[in-house]
Parts: C-alpha cells; structure tokens; sequence
C-alpha cells in the first residue's frame, strides 16, 4: 500500500493509520480474513474522522456503508449527482468489504476443520489484490480532499528552513517520551539522533506536534 503509506507520511495527522495497514499487509496471504477486517477497520476510521472533524453525527449503529456515505457528504460531495453516485459505489465496495471479512473470517461463525482450511482459498490472490487496492484508492481520496478543504496550520515547512536549535519545544517533548541513547563513553538525546538520521521524518513529526499544539490551544 505504497501510495497511501505516502499520503500519510505527508499527512501526519493520519499516522495511526499505519496499524492498519501493516496488518493488511502481513495477513494478506495467509490469513485474507485478517486483512479485510482491518481494511474495513481501516475506511471506518478515516470516514469516522471526517465526519467527526465536519461536525456530521454518526449513529452508533452505522454500518461502514453508512459512515462513507456520510464522509463524502461531508466533504461537500452530496449535491453532485454523478459524485454522489460514485461516492455510493465506493461506500457499497467498503460494506461488500465487511462481509466479505464476515463469510471468510474464522472467528465470525463456527466452522468446520475443513472449512477453517479452505476458507482462506475461496478468495484468489487476484481479487485480494484488487480489493485491498480498491480499499487504497478510496482511503486516499478522501485523506486527501479532506486536507485539502482542512490544511494543517503548519502547511509547508521547507526541509532547510528548519533549525533544530529552534524546535525546543518539539525536541523536549520527544526526549521526554523516548530519552536519551548512550553508546559507549557518548550520550545523544532520541530528538538530535532523529533529526540527523532521518531528517524528512523529523520535519512530518513536527508538523503534526505544531498542528495538535495549536488545536488545543
């Protein structure tokens, strides 16, 4: 799920999103089951957070159909006929999703030792392809409209115009959390080794502990 890994990565807020997919991405051969219930898991999170993010009440019992119906009408989608029929067809292939995960799954119905070995077959690998695709291509359309209606108040910030020096506040709430490292006779704290090692990561970490410190304020 490359492209998604890179909408996220350049959209931090959505980094808890990577459960998920390393989920997906480990069972998808041997346990398929296991990769649509995240999958399903995976759409319901992002639509639940869009409509939380615009305001749009979600009954508790809302099936996933239901929640991506409304994400794509909250993200303004519902007075375009023709969007609006592709935002269903792509809610209905989220809800096909979820039951598909219930047919196959190996703890949603008592099964059969047989049926518990074969049930992984009855999906070939072709069509776990093109669904955990289609799963991909929906979760990043709607992170990215949802960004670009609602862009983070830190945007853009340029890989060169950011001093470490001046991140203090970022750079003491990352030590806090993950202290300091010694190696030998040297001691270098995680903010400074995570700033020199993988500077891009550091910048997206960054920005969304700017974007988090100014929502609550």
């Amino acid at each position: 799920m490359k492209k998604l890994k890179k909408v996220i990565e350049q959209y931090g807020r959505w980094s808890d999103l990577s459960v998920y997919i390393g989920r997906i991405e480990t069972h998808i051969e041997l346990d398929f089951s296991h990769s649509l219930e995240n999958a399903k898991a995976l759409l319901e999170t992002i639509g639940k957070e869009i409509c939380t993010s615009k305001g749009v009440e979600l009954v508790a019992t809302s099936s996933i159909n239901g929640v991506l119906k409304n994400a794509f009408s909250a993200l303004g989608y519902s007075n375009s006929n023709l969007v609006n029929q592709i935002s269903s067809a792509l809610a209905t292939i989220g809800q096909q999703v979820g039951e598909l995960r219930n047919e196959i799954g190996l703890t949603s119905h008592g099964k059969s030792l047989e049926e518990i070995r074969e049930r992984n077959d009855r999906v070939n690998i072709l069509t776990r392809e093109f669904l955990i695709d289609t799963v991909e291509i929906v979760s990043c359309f709607l992170i990215r409209n949802f960004e670009n209606e609602n862009p983070r108040i830190i945007t853009e910030i340029a890989e060169e115009t950011i001093d470490y020096y001046e991140a203090e506040e970022f750079n003491d709430f990352w030590d806090d959390s993950f202290g300091e490292f010694e190696m030998g006779n040297y001691s270098y704290p995680a903010s400074e080794i995570f700033f020199n090692v993988d500077k891009q990561a550091y910048i997206n970490e960054y920005k969304a502990f700017m974007a988090t410190e100014n929502i609550e304020e």
